[in-house]
């Protein structure tokens, strides 16, 4: 299993609901065969619809959840749905770029810190789990609890033990 980003739009061409279903290309078949099983995260893209001239779009990372099957289009023949379960909204949108030259999926940053048109033309793509985590954090950074750290010579409860005592009116065990 692998983690994908699944692009859908406010008003998309395809029959996305992205609570209950995604739909997609053959194209697409073996990227999100690769996820079943596993989570995505949805992105929406600037154009608003499959108009070339809209734009409003957020350009971010919207939701996550888990594609729980894959089924063919009974209408559009080489079409598929994905079924989705686990649907979540994300607390605050994650844009698609971390910072200058920095984008939460290394596919579409180039070497020269431009963004890469082509990996942005996928409408799913593959996902690293570090690349998934971080977009997660990003999106439910107030939510989650910074990591605990242990000291690694203290035990947990050091200081606060007591020696076993014996029950006065308890037979003794055998060994």
């Amino acid at each position: 299993m692998v983690k994908a980003v699944f692009t859908t739009r406010v008003s998309p061409s395809y029959d996305d609901l992205p609570e209950r279903y995604y739909h997609f290309p053959r194209s697409y078949l073996r990227q999100v065969e690769a996820a079943l099983g596993d989570w995505i995260v949805y992105y929406e893209p600037r154009r608003r619809s499959a108009d070339p001239g809209s734009r409003g779009g957020r350009q971010a990372y919207f939701a996550i959840a888990r594609v729980a099957g894959i089924e063919p289009d009974p209408v559009r023949p080489d079409h598929f749905y994905a079924r989705i379960d686990g649907y979540l909204d994300l607390e605050h949108p994650v844009p698609f770029r971390a910072g200058p030259g920095d984008t939460y999926e290394r596919s579409l940053t180039r070497q020269d810190g431009g963004t890469s048109k082509g990996a942005f033309g996928r409408a799913v793509r593959n996902l690293s789990d570090a690349e998934f985590d971080r977009i997660v954090t990003a999106g439910f950074g107030r939510l989650i609890a910074p990591p605990v750290t242990v000291s690694q010579t203290a035990t947990p409860f050091d200081g606060f033990g007591e020696a076993p005592a014996i029950f006065e009116d308890a037979p003794p065990r055998p060994m």
